[in-house]
């Protein structure tokens, strides 16, 4: 008898892992349950933007699950899940029974204890629906309270919506939990440069309507009106629905469901993935939840192939933010404080350039890059910092090599081999890859083919 697969939650991790149970099993049953349609969350900032129309947005339809064995439960959620007999219920009172569940919920937009806001003009931007809403509109000033990731992921695109756009940060600089502070007070300057208000050290109190607009109240006193207010306080994991399964969950504010090795809870036959998992971190092995898109794909992929029979052991997710806002890119990866730890740094504010890698002997275990994107993306930087945190990679000689170099990752990258260590990572190395096929047909290649790209595709030396 075919296994069958539910997954609840149609985001990365969720569509990761049916695509990896399809690649491994063709014959098992998988369905899906979500209370919304299948889209991609980070591309909603170019939705927004109105770079891309709505269908771009998605990620699946009906004829794209169907082709791939998916029977689909869209606009309903589960209210319980009851691993003693091995079903879900939802919020319509049906039963739905399963060998093997993934829990891939996902996370909501935390909403801080502030006096009004819950009324008109306040979205968190977090959904297709809050995009939608704040596009239904004008908003000529726009104020974000927050200053972290989310924040500078949706800012070119208010920035584009709206003639003014102001920042509210509780904390002293902008992204405290991504840059240092060096790097912080230069992504502020460009913001400032770019006509951005940015006020750090601002404590929001309440929010009161005012014919047609918001009043911010602040801390000290102070009042600021606007048009639109945006909520950019971080996400918690959508586990409410697990209180009363027994399966163990985390504790504090924020916590998700713990997971073993396999990304599995407590409760056997049932995974969880993405942004509701606390799995193992890379480098220190505490686990965590760690709410980003990679980290949620890889858990997809793991929790998959355990799931249909393999024996997959999870390495553990590398710490990462990585953004563009305003012309400037940014990421982090790793242990990028440095507290104790041995730093290369360089900066050059003419050109918004800063660079701190830090170091466990000759590896490199945490890094940040600010710059323009010719500097960055545009010669592979980012990628190629990631790759050699999370390989661990020992890179000897080149170390002082980086030192005097530090702009020239290249080189160290392509000589530790670095790449060949992440290629023998991948986890359906020597399986065809499962194209996805969905808003584009395959297109014929513009030049021939080397014979690199089979390797690529294959993961295997001829």
């Amino acid at each position: 008898m075919a296994t069958r697969h539910l997954i609840i939650g149609a985001g990365p991790a969720g569509i990761n892992a049916i695509e990896t149970l399809r690649a491994i099993d063709s014959d098992c049953e998988i369905a899906l349950i979500c209370d919304e349609p299948a889209y991609a969350r980070m591309v909603l900032p170019y939705y927004l933007e109105g770079k891309i129309e709505e269908r771009a947005v998605m990620t699946g339809d009906e004829a794209w699950f169907s082709e791939r064995g998916v029977t689909t439960h869209l606009g309903v959620r589960v209210t319980a899940v009851d691993p003693g007999s091995n079903q879900v219920v939802l919020d319509d009172g049906a039963r739905l029974g399963y060998d093997r569940l993934l829990v891939a919920t996902g996370s909501r937009a935390a909403r801080p204890p502030i006096d009004g806001l819950d009324g008109s003009g306040i979205v968190n931007l977090w959904t297709l629906a809050d995009a939608k809403h704040f596009l239904a509109e004008p908003r000529p000033h726009t104020v974000i309270v927050g200053a972290g990731f989310i924040a500078f992921t949706i800012l070119d695109a208010i920035a584009e919506r709206s003639d003014r756009v102001t920042i509210l940060e509780i904390e002293d600089r902008v992204l405290p939990n991504m840059l240092d502070a060096e790097s912080s007070a230069l992504m502020a300057d460009h913001l400032k440069q770019a006509g951005i208000e940015v006020c750090t050290g601002a404590r929001l109190e309440g929010i009161e309507q005012l014919a047609g607009k918001r009043r911010l109240r602040l801390s000290g006193g102070s009042d600021l009106e606007c048009d639109a207010v945006v909520i950019a306080a971080g996400v918690a994991p959508n586990v409410e629905f697990l209180e009363s399964s027994g399966i163990e969950l985390g504790e504090g504010r924020g916590a998700g469901v713990l997971v073993d090795e396999k990304l599995q809870t407590s409760a056997g036959g049932v995974y969880a993935a993405g942004d509701v998992a606390e799995a193992a971190d890379l480098l220190t092995g505490e686990r965590r939840v760690h709410a980003v898109q990679p980290t949620a794909v890889d858990h997809g992929r793991v929790a998959a192939a355990n799931m249909a029979g393999a024996d997959v052991r999870y390495a553990g997710s590398l710490i990462m933010n990585i953004l563009a806002t305003q012309g400037l890119e940014a990421c982090s990866f790793g242990d990028w404080q440095g507290a104790g730890r041995e730093t290369t740094v360089v900066e050059n504010p003419a050109n918004r350039i800063y660079r701190k890698y830090t170091w466990d002997g000759d590896a490199l275990v945490g890094g940040i890059l600010v710059g323009p994107s010719a500097a960055l993306s545009g010669v592979n930087d980012v990628g190629m910092l990631k790759g050699l945190i999370q390989t661990g990679v020992r890179v000897g000689l080149w170390k002082a090599y980086l030192e005097e170099n530090p702009l020239d990752l290249r080189r160290v990258y392509v000589a530790t081999g670095a790449a060949q260590k992440l290629l023998e990572s991948n986890l359906l190395t020597g399986r065809a890859s499962v194209g996805r096929g969905f808003r584009f047909p395959p297109l014929p290649a513009l030049r021939k083919r080397s014979s690199h790209h089979d390797i690529l595709l294959s993961g295997r030396a001829p």
